[in-house]
């Protein structure tokens, strides 16, 4: 089980759930941050500190949303648009940093202001 970034991080990336993960596993792609499924340790902290309820437990996911399970799962597991390789389990996205590349699904969605 874990977490997953929905929609709603979509070109806004508040990254208050970053510096909350007690394990580093909050990585940031172009438009929208993802949690690594293998790396997350399902403590929740990142849910309770997100400021735009973009965070859901992978049970919880409301319809609209249950896309961004497959999803997130896959900006690890397979190759991204420009990136020859998956990423794979980095161990720490502060050590990886920004990908600047993000899933076929997330670069769909229309851009929208970054403000908050």
């Amino acid at each position: 089980m874990t977490y997953v970034i929905g929609s709603g991080c979509v070109d806004v990336m508040d990254k208050s759930c970053v510096q909350e993960c007690p394990v580093d596993c909050i990585y940031e792609g172009d438009r929208s941050l993802y949690i690594n499924p293998d790396e997350c340790v399902d403590c929740g902290a990142c849910k309770l500190i997100c400021r735009v309820d973009a965070i859901y437990y992978e049970t919880d996911l409301p319809d609209d949303q249950l896309q961004h399970l497959a999803d997130n799962a896959a900006f690890f597991s397979q190759p991204l648009p420009g990136r020859g390789a998956p990423l794979g389990s980095p161990n720490g996205a502060a050590g990886l940093g920004r990908v600047g590349i993000d899933t076929p699904l997330v670069a769909s969605f229309p851009l929208r202001s970054r403000e908050m």
